[in-house]
């Protein structure tokens, strides 16, 4: 038990720990301080968007998870709303992790993993050794989507996994639930003697009770573990979104990716069809744990972490990118900028110093062989590729992933930049591809190479 985030909670009035002038971000929903990874709970409710995330609030580092929670009218405007969960029952006495949610009868559920120690560190409190812990999933429920009753409104829905036919003990987690044709249903990720990772698949009637049906995988090629699964379906078929584990093999730090398959799902078995091929669902190398819902027109919305290697000037370390609407199209999966955001960029200026505290969007096309420099950011096409290079914006490590490129892109070449003081990412060819990098320092300039026209946006104040 941490009895110090029950003080913080209720210092606020169970919600806001900032007082009467909680933080607002536009276009990039930031850490309110200290450290965030993953979005959790991603919904859209009651005339909201709730955006629960991982948290801690004791330091700019990872540790016990709590759910710090924001919420837009818009997907532009965010406004933080302090911690929505904390550890208080023995199965999530040592985080509260990732998990999504669900409305049903009016009511806001929450869905997530519970992590219990079996041996905490004696150095630090926050963290276990040599990974002696159990993972339990847990559901709590909303009459608002603002209050949660943590002290009461728990309950464990999917106990331990002790069959190791089934599952791990202790790697099954962040389960994202979904309403089917008859039933709900739920997806975790889990590792197989950590060799290779899948899913799982479960089913209830009543959300209370849950049965376990299928699973899937793809083998050791594919990563150790699978984290943060998402299944759904677009116009264009069903996408499979996971985050394995140690599925790159190049030696950089981060070997952790998101990836997405298109795939054929049959809901009565459970059965799941996943090809050899992927896709990086964003190939700037920094996205990480995405998670999607649908936004108030019917658009699947994705939103996912982005890694960052320092803390910044003002003491806070993470952050979310702009939301994306997913599509299927012709086996290819589409991150397309969302409408909403780019049409918060409805000032045209002449120059980015111009631009609002939010940065700005430049809009320009590139031949073959041209470059484009953002502040130090470099764009170049090169053999029909988008190449990304932040050597000159970002710190220098053993590791560090420096150079970002895409696949052969497949007709013309236009890009929508949005340029943030830590986060820059380029759009191609509406959402062909996406390139996310996190930065730090870029400068106020910005040139094109050959005799390409700029369009530079801001945000209206």
């Amino acid at each position: 038990m941490y009895p110090a985030a029950d003080v913080i909670c209720r210092a606020a009035g169970g919600q806001n720990r900032y007082g009467g002038s909680m933080k607002r971000h536009r276009l990039h929903l930031k850490a309110p301080d200290n450290w965030v990874n993953d979005p959790n709970g991603f919904i859209y409710y009651k005339g909201y968007y709730h955006l629960f995330y991982q948290y801690f609030p004791y330091g700019p580092r990872w540790g016990t998870m709590h759910w710090g929670h924001a919420v837009s009218r818009d997907l532009v405007t965010w406004e933080h709303k302090g911690i929505a969960l904390y550890p208080t029952v023995r199965e999530d006495s040592n985080g509260c992790f990732s998990g999504s949610a669900i409305e049903e009868d009016g009511k806001l559920y929450l869905v997530y993993t519970g992590v219990r120690y079996e041996v905490v560190n004696p150095e630090d409190p926050h963290t276990c050794l040599d990974e002696q812990f159990e993972s339990a999933q847990l559901m709590i429920s909303s009459e608002d989507g603002f209050h949660f009753d943590n002290e009461n409104g728990k309950e464990v829905i999917i106990p331990p996994v002790t069959d190791p036919a089934v599952g791990d003990r202790t790697h099954t987690r962040d389960p994202k639930i979904w309403r089917g044709k008859d039933a709900w249903y739920l997806i975790l990720g889990r590792t197989v003697e950590e060799k290779y990772g899948e899913v799982l698949f479960y089913r209830s009637e009543d959300l209370h009770t849950w049965t376990y049906v299928n699973k899937a995988w793809k083998g050791p090629d594919y990563g150790w573990m699978w984290e943060c699964p998402d299944l759904f379906g677009t116009e264009g078929g069903n996408v499979l979104m996971v985050s394995p584990m140690g599925i790159l093999k190049n030696g950089e730090k981060e070997r952790n990716q998101s990836v997405c398959f298109p795939v054929e799902f049959d809901e009565a078995s459970c059965g799941l069809e996943i090809p050899d091929q992927y896709q990086f669902t964003d190939y700037g190398m920094d996205l990480y744990a995405p998670q999607t819902t649908l936004d108030a027109e019917g658009r699947r919305v994705m939103e996912a972490w982005i890694r960052m290697p320092e803390i910044t000037k003002d003491g806070w370390i993470g952050m979310f990118c702009s939301p994306r609407v997913v599509e299927r199209k012709d086996g290819h999966i589409y991150f397309r900028m969302h409408p909403n955001i780019r049409s918060a960029y409805s000032e045209e200026i002449k120059d980015c110093s111009e631009a609002s505290d939010d940065g700005y969007m430049a809009v320009f096309e590139l031949e073959e062989g041209e470059k484009a420099d953002i502040g130090g950011f470099l764009i170049e096409r090169r053999d029909g590729r988008i190449r990304a290079d932040r050597t000159s914006v970002y710190p220098s490590f053993e590791g560090a992933h420096l150079v970002s490129e895409t696949p052969e892109i497949r007709e013309g070449c236009r890009l929508e930049v949005l340029v943030d003081e830590n986060l820059i990412e380029i759009y191609i060819n509406d959402g062909e591809y996406v390139i996310s990098n996190a930065v730090y320092g870029i400068g106020k300039a910005i040139t094109v190479s050959g005799a390409n026209t700029i369009q530079l946006f801001t945000m209206a104040e």
